[in-house]
C-alpha cells in the first residue's frame, strides 16, 4: 500500500512540475491565458497529492497503535475484529 501511494504521489508531483515548467517555457509563446490556466491546474495538484499520500488503508493501524496498556489494547483489538469477544487473555 505504501509503495503505491508513494508512486501516485510522485507521479502527481511530477505532473505538477511538468505543467508549471511547460507553461512558462513554451506554452506562453502561443497563449499567456493557457499558460496561466496550466499554472492554476498545477497549483491544485500538490494538496491533492498530499491527501493521497497521507491516506490510510483499512489495515493501517495508526490511531490505536499498542499503547502499552493491556486493557486498552485488548479493547481496540476487539473493536478491530482482531480478537473475538470473550477471547481475552488472562
Amino acid at each position: 500500500m505504501y509503495a503505491r501511494r508513494r508512486r501516485v504521489y510522485l507521479l502527481l508531483m511530477g505532473g505538477c512540475l511538468f505543467l508549471f515548467v511547460s507553461a512558462w517555457s513554451f506554452v506562453r509563446l502561443w497563449s499567456v491565458e493557457a499558460a496561466v490556466a496550466l499554472c492554476v491546474v498545477a497549483m491544485v495538484i500538490p494538496p491533492v497529492a498530499a491527501v493521497i499520500a497521507n491516506r490510510r488503508g483499512p489495515d493501517d493501524r495508526w490511531w490505536d497503535d499498542p499503547s502499552g496498556d493491556p486493557k486498552s489494547d485488548e479493547w481496540w483489538d476487539e473493536l478491530d475484529g482482531k480478537r473475538p469477544r470473550g477471547d481475552a487473555e488472562p
